[in-house]
């Protein structure tokens, strides 16, 4: 402690506060990681695809590639968003009481496509922004890529900032990084299942 308190009162006379991590090197490159393997995930599911390929939808109650590529994009923007605003608050360790998944377990839960969830309406493909698979794939691309670099450079104290889902539960603000890199990872799961419908156009 009194190691510490020397630092940070040098640091103060020279003009600088020195920075502590809140994660271990462990749990930041294991999140670091997470986005690219994932964002790579995307862009690999839907090289070279046609408008055709695009916009086939197995039935009339299923997403094309298109439409899983709207979700994924404003999902990823929306979910941002929130852990940014709590992020901007002060943090509260007592809140992660509320806490009852680990990390591994958000990672294996969005994952797993066995339990179907009902998407909200304002992430529902046909009321996004984007106008084609493009415009999501770049909104996408935007910003996974500042998610990336907050991940790599970040001193925030991401564990003490938690984050009410409602019936999803609460998480921290570290987890809300992983459980954005394994959504998108969920919904390349089902652009592969389009793909590997048998009437899915050949070009």
């Amino acid at each position: 402690m009194k190691k510490l308190l020397f630092f940070s009162l040098v640091g103060a006379l020279l003009g600088f506060v020195p920075t502590y991590d809140t994660i271990s090197k462990k749990e930041r490159d294991f999140a670091v990681n997470l986005l690219k393997d994932t964002q790579q995930g995307v862009f690999d599911a839907v090289k070279g695809l046609s408008d055709a390929q695009l916009k086939f939808k197995p039935a009339p109650d299923r997403w094309s590639v298109e439409e899983c590529l709207k979700h994924i994009a404003v999902t990823e923007q929306a979910l941002w968003h929130l852990t940014d605003s709590v992020l901007r608050s002060d943090p509260n360790p007592a809140k992660r009481a509320d806490i009852k998944a680990t990390d591994e377990g958000i990672v294996k839960m969005l994952e797993n496509r066995t339990t179907k969830v009902k998407t909200a309406d304002p992430f529902k493909p046909e009321n996004t922004p984007y106008t084609s698979a493009e415009d999501a794939l770049n909104s996408f691309k935007t910003n996974r890529e500042k998610l990336i670099s907050f991940m790599k450079e970040t001193q925030d104290d991401l564990r003490n900032h938690v984050v009410a889902l409602g019936a999803l539960g609460s998480l921290d603000t570290y987890q809300m990084v992983l459980f954005i890199a394994s959504h998108s990872q969920r919904h390349t799961q089902q652009i592969n299942e389009v793909k590997a419908d048998p009437n899915f156009p050949k070009n």
